[in-house]
């Protein structure tokens, strides 16, 4: 069986887009990982009473982040994208930070930010700005929280625009 992770993302720089995997469901409690060797979702964690995933989160596939695993992705969408879909995205931005685990080293793990090509409410959007201050700092309190929650730190570095995310993608590509 092909590994989800193998799929190729056919990056395409002229119009940022890309495809993405969804793992977690917007609204979702749970957690979940894909799991290449059974080639299934593995439910990872339950977050607390009252949070809850802000956006639909994945990963982008055959691309490798520092941290080891393939590159995050929040995707709007108009409605709620089951786990496991693979959606063709736009990208219009990234979230970039550090995490550490226990006190140790920082490693970098942004988080790209994009719109699903299917999305009528987000089709005018092209670039993270558009969608407002308040929007980027409510994703990166999440993270910053949903790590707290785990013993992990999570420092947002700042908010970019769609070159960047494109460029990550490219960077990390396998």
């Amino acid at each position: 069986m092909k590994s989800l992770l193998s799929i190729p993302h056919h990056l395409d720089r002229p119009s940022m887009s890309c495809r993405a995997i969804i793992e977690t469901p917007k609204g979702s409690r749970t957690k979940y990982d894909y799991d290449p060797e059974s080639g299934l979702f593995l439910l990872d964690k339950l977050v607390p009473e009252g949070m809850s995933f802000p956006l639909d989160f994945g990963f982008i596939p055959s691309t490798k982040a520092e941290d080891g695993d393939p590159l995050d992705i929040l995707v709007l969408h108009d409605e709620v994208i089951p786990v496991g879909a693979l959606v063709e995205v736009r990208l219009v931005g990234v979230i970039v930070g550090d995490q550490r685990e226990n006190g140790g080293p920082a490693v970098s793990n942004d988080r790209l930010i994009g719109i699903s090509k299917a999305s009528r409410l987000h089709e005018r959007i092209n670039d993270v700005q558009q969608l407002g201050e308040a929007f980027t700092d409510q994703l990166a309190s999440f993270w910053i929280n949903y790590n707290e929650l785990l013993g992990r730190t999570f420092d947002c570095k700042g908010v970019r625009g769609p070159g960047e995310a494109a460029t990550l993608v490219e960077a990390a590509s396998s």
